[in-house]
């Protein structure tokens, strides 16, 4: 950790006046239809090939993933679009693992391209990696009809035992290191992939159109890595936001990572901002992951008394490290506080799971929930769908706040409206201005996804939040903070409709585990900083394999992901690297699948505050036993920006 001194406080001071201080946020190798640079060749894996002819070659130079090899899974470089009738032609090194892992080493992630020019992403196609062993996923087709194993071909095999503890274990892995060339070529309406380092050869030929729903489909390339590093050195088409000289570079902004939400008071601001990272980027768009150990902080005005602080850093090094032309500065608040919050959260399902009338023909007051009694200094989260008539502003989802008796505290409605004794104190945020905004969240709201977070501060003093995912994609808000003449311990909720339906969300999955990896989702909950979040939920599994089980993603507001775990002490991902998996009672795997199906499951997703994220679940199996899955410390989280959702393979879920 550095620190400024007192002529870098000084200019602290100095420029605050002009800053602004917001936050900163194995078939036949060569296929008779191959096209040219297939053709007629051959030989064996210690026979070296000449080198491939490259044409139109730019200087591309950046990494894939972390020089220590730490990267996990998804580590991805640049989008290069290759349309069809194009060949894309790729020089980069490669440095595989020490562990001799054979999957740890670069790979090739095909999806459709929705928009040239911006890169944005389509359905993915499947993944090609390097090794070759068609055993183990060496391959997989994502969408389950584009990649065909059966086309794969190459002049070497992994040689990893395929049984015993070391499985993944191929000391012949280390002969994929050196200088690779990557060939994607669409000219004859196929698709034909080759990466080779001049000695190992892998290649995909499919002579048919690709994808199948169209050979005129723009087709996005990306290579990944995991705990491998791939040195880019050219490529014949430019990538998406350019490519990167090999001149250094000077930093242009950076975002923040990790910057906690309160700090206790006396806290040393080197040990509150030791998980601070940032992400800085440089001249032509080059980006890179920044420690806390390289970034100067200053807490304005200072760590000593209580209250709303500006954290500024500055960051003053080149892309190679050298002094920098000129120090770059980002600012985010953070509170010094004498004790942290602790407030909890528990995800709800309320009964019945659809109510009112299926036409939205349930008139005002003419359905309920259950009341759900919330604790002082607890959230409770509900999702589900809100259908509408679309008459009227109101004919969406309402929200009671009362007593056990019904007594009320206050009625709140979708759209920036409510009554009530401890309405009237309360703040709403949302809303529109004109009638035509309006319009059109009412036509969003049928079909809307809703998150509702109601809070009893424990103070007298209650919130509700309601997230809206509407059927455009656009995203509401809708708050209602500092509802009060609330009794914390006698503090409920309930829903009713008025010219609407809402369906409750029970499930991920289909009931017969058929839904594949990815295949359905939960909606995103927010965990805020210091915040527990539980969900209870049965598991069922096709019991096929360990991960045919729930997975949970830790992800920001826009599906970034900093983490996916499974229920198998396994998982990937930026955030996970640090993190320390922990199982129990576990591991004998014959014994925990069956277990596993009908499980009660109960998950505790925890947002620590310091940029850092536990995961801790416990499964009581069918047989009995207890099994518990703990995935501690977690990083790379913004607490400010910090969300999880559920996801299924082979597997099914019923949240309680």
């Amino acid at each position: 950790m550095k620190y400024l001194n007192k002529f870098v406080s000084a200019l602290f001071v100095a420029t605050l006046g002009i800053m602004t201080l917001a936050s900163c946020e194995g078939a036949d190798l060569y296929k008779i239809n191959a096209p040219d640079w297939l053709s007629e060749k051959g030989g064996d894996e210690d026979e070296p090939e000449p080198e491939e002819e490259l044409v139109g070659q730019m200087e591309d130079v950046y990494n894939i993933g972390k020089e220590d090899m730490s990267s996990g899974f998804w580590t991805l470089g640049k989008t290069y679009v290759v349309p069809a009738g194009a060949k894309w032609q790729a020089q980069f090194n490669l440095t595989v693992n020490p562990d001799n892992k054979y999957y740890k080493n670069f790979y090739v992630v095909l999806n459709a391209c929705t928009n040239a020019e911006t890169g944005e992403l389509g359905d993915e196609y499947g993944v090609i990696r390097y090794d070759n062993d068609p055993s183990k996923n060496s391959e997989w087709n994502t969408t389950g009809t584009e990649i065909d194993r059966s086309l794969v071909g190459g002049n070497f095999t992994n040689s990893s035992p395929t049984e015993g503890d070391n499985q993944d274990v191929d000391a012949s892995v280390q002969k994929m290191n050196g200088k690779i060339t990557l060939t994607v070529d669409r000219t004859d309406g196929g698709l034909f992939i080759k990466m080779t380092n001049g000695t190992l050869t892998k290649t995909y030929t499919q002579t048919t159109s690709f994808p199948s729903t169209g050979a005129d489909v723009p087709l996005a390339c990306r290579i990944g890595v995991e705990g491998s590093l791939v040195s880019f050195i050219s490529t014949n088409i430019e990538p998406i936001g350019g490519c990167t000289s090999a001149n250094d570079k000077q930093p242009l902004s950076m975002e923040l990572t990790g910057v906690p939400t309160e700090v206790l008071v006396g806290t040393d601001l080197a040990e509150a901002m030791a998980n601070v990272t940032a992400t800085v980027t440089f001249d032509e768009g080059v980006t890179a992951n920044v420690t806390a150990a390289d970034l100067l902080f200053e807490a304005i005005p200072n760590m000593e008394d209580l209250g709303q602080k500006t954290l500024v850093v500055i960051y003053n090094k080149t892309f190679k490290g050298a002094n920098a032309d000129r120090p770059i500065m980002a600012s985010k608040t953070f509170s010094v506080v004498k004790e942290l919050s602790a407030f909890t959260q528990t995800v709800v399902v309320p009964t019945p799971l659809v109510l009112g009338a299926e036409d939205n023909s349930t008139g005002w007051w003419g359905a309920h929930t259950e009341n759900i009694k919330v604790e002082p200094k607890e959230t409770k989260v509900t999702s589900f769908t809100n259908h509408t008539s679309g008459v009227a502003n109101w004919n969406n989802f309402v929200i009671v706040l009362c007593k056990a008796s019904n007594a009320e505290y206050a009625v709140v409605r979708a759209d920036n409206y409510g009554w009530g004794d401890g309405y009237a104190a309360c703040t709403p945020i949302g809303g529109f201005a004109d009638d035509d905004a309006w319009a059109a969240w009412r036509a969003d709201m049928e079909g809307a996804k809703v998150t509702t977070y109601v809070t009893n501060n424990g103070d007298g003093t209650a919130d509700v939040k309601a997230v809206m995912v509407g059927n455009s994609g656009n995203v509401y808000q809708q708050e209602y903070k500092g509802i009060n003449t609330v009794d914390p311990d006698d503090f409920y909720f309930r829903f009713t409709v008025d010219g609407c339906h809402l369906v409750f969300d029970q499930e991920v999955g289909a009931p017969d585990c058929s839904t594949g990896w990815w295949g359905a989702h939960s909606t995103n909950i927010q965990v805020t900083g210091h915040q527990v979040c539980t969900v209870n939920f049965t598991n069922y599994s096709s019991c096929a394999n360990n991960w045919n089980n729930f997975v949970i993603v830790l992800c920001k507001a826009d599906n970034s992901e900093y983490a996916v775990v499974r229920a198998d002490n396994y998982g990937w991902g930026d955030g996970y690297a640090a993190c320390t998996p922990s199982m129990e009672n576990g591991r004998d795997w014959d014994v925990w699948r069956p277990a596993m199906n009908g499980a009660k499951v109960s998950a505790k997703i925890v947002n620590n505050g310091d940029g850092t994220a536990d995961i801790k679940v416990v499964m009581h199996g069918n047989n009995g036993v207890d099994y518990t899955q703990d995935y501690i410390g977690i990083n790379t989280i913004d607490p400010d920006n910090f969300y999880f959702r559920f996801t299924v393979d082979g597997s099914y879920i019923v949240f309680e």
